[in-house]
């Protein structure tokens, strides 16, 4: 079975869909089934209308991405057709894809190439830096949530008659009840204590260049940002302005996050002092005025702000690859090796996670933008050290 390409372009270069409605999948699939146009332009439709939150629309258009070249490709049907047992076929598919689906990194979708945007043949739907894929119950939860909510669509569009997701009646074999509380991927000490120094080296080194690489995985850190929040979209374009000093001299950093929610976050000492450090090096003054509209992450070339999430992952993969080599140099061979693993997502978590030991949750939980306390608390792990501590001298004779 040949490597499928891929379907979806990024949220910037996708067309209007009902602009310029789909003429041909010639990009994705040389002997599309019967109605596989059909569903290509329902499920741009689809993505479309998530412009405006960039994390829902990645999450979206993998999921359709994946369940359409299963669709075709390996079932050889279209939407109108699936019924409730292709979806536990899918699901059986997913838990062990073939080799030729499986990639070792993330690549980008398209490339340029003489002026248009053509698959990346190095791109791969599944992606295992082991080289075995394994679906985890979060993927599996997002599948059925994703396909649902697509499944809806389709039958108000009248492309599709019932949704087979919702016919599943015992999704209970597939997904896991969680019994003990979920397990937050995060950096240790020691290894934000290399990352944050390899960043401050590399912005040493290459001030042009690196100052900005520092200030990123700073916020991202010190402010629990996640990745859509410091890039430009329709709904959002975080500026300096959004750094303001309220009446007591204390600074607040405003944002659009998750849900499109605005928030108001509580801006250190030492972020604020970053800020400083940043802004200076782009040759601003030192702290930002009411109402400055300088992009917040400036791009390397150009005027304006960055506007790809890929671009910003890209910088602090960098920053975590030369951690751990650095790592591995000092001999910290098993905490370098955990770190290879880690994604962007991780420093928003190891920020909250170290700030919840020290300050009230309810102040973590309104920086953060969780919608309750209960998600805070998912950070505090202070019970469970102590429940492994009380086993750790347990006699086996």
């Amino acid at each position: 079975m040949k490597a499928p390409r891929p379907l979806f372009d990024t949220l910037d270069a996708m067309p209007n869909p009902y602009r310029e409605p789909a003429r041909s999948l010639s990009h994705a699939v040389d002997s599309p089934p019967a109605g596989a146009l059909e569903d290509f332009q329902r499920a741009s439709e689809f993505l479309y209308s998530y412009r405006g939150s960039p994390d829902t629309f990645s999450t979206y258009r993998r999921e359709l991405e994946h369940f359409l070249q299963w669709c075709w490709l390996v079932a050889e049907i279209d939407l109108p057709s699936v019924a409730r047992q292709h979806i536990e076929d899918y699901v059986d598919f997913k838990r062990q894809p073939p080799k030729q689906w499986i990639g070792r990194s993330n690549v980008a979708r398209f490339l340029l190439r003489e002026g248009e945007r053509r698959p990346n043949p190095d791109w791969r739907p599944y992606v295992s830096r082991a080289g075995e894929y394994l679906l985890s119950q979060s993927a599996l939860q997002s599948t059925f949530s994703v396909l649902g909510s697509f499944f809806n669509f389709l039958i108000q569009e009248n492309h599709c008659r019932a949704n087979p997701v919702a016919q599943i009646r015992q999704k209970g074999k597939y997904l896991r009840k969680q019994q003990n509380p979920v397990v937050i991927r995060r950096l240790s000490p020691l290894q934000w204590d290399f990352v944050i120094e390899t960043a401050e080296a590399m912005a040493n080194e290459d001030p042009q260049r690196h100052e900005r690489t520092l200030f990123i995985m700073t916020a991202l850190y010190a402010m629990y940002l996640r990745i859509s929040e410091l890039v430009e979209s329709e709904r959002w374009a975080p500026q300096m302005g959004h750094f303001n000093r309220d009446t007591e001299g204390n600074w607040w950093f405003v944002t659009v996050g998750k849900g499109n929610k605005e928030r108001e976050i509580s801006v250190s000492d030492a972020m604020l002092a970053a800020l400083k450090r940043y802004r200076l090096s782009r040759g601003l003054s030192s702290l930002p005025v009411p109402g400055e509209t300088a992009p917040l992450v400036h791009k390397a070339r150009g005027r304006g702000g960055i506007t790809s999430t890929r671009q910003i992952r890209g910088i602090v993969q960098q920053c975590f690859q030369r951690a751990e080599e650095k790592m591995r140099t000092d001999g910290f061979i098993e905490e370098a090796e955990r770190l290879a693993a880690a994604t962007v997502h991780w420093l928003r978590h190891t920020g909250i996670s170290e700030d919840v030991k020290h300050r009230p949750r309810e102040h973590v939980r309104d920086d953060a933008g969780h919608g309750s306390s209960a998600i805070t608390d998912r950070y505090i792990d202070v019970e469970r050290a102590e429940r492994h501590a009380s086993a750790r001298n347990k006699q086996i004779r």
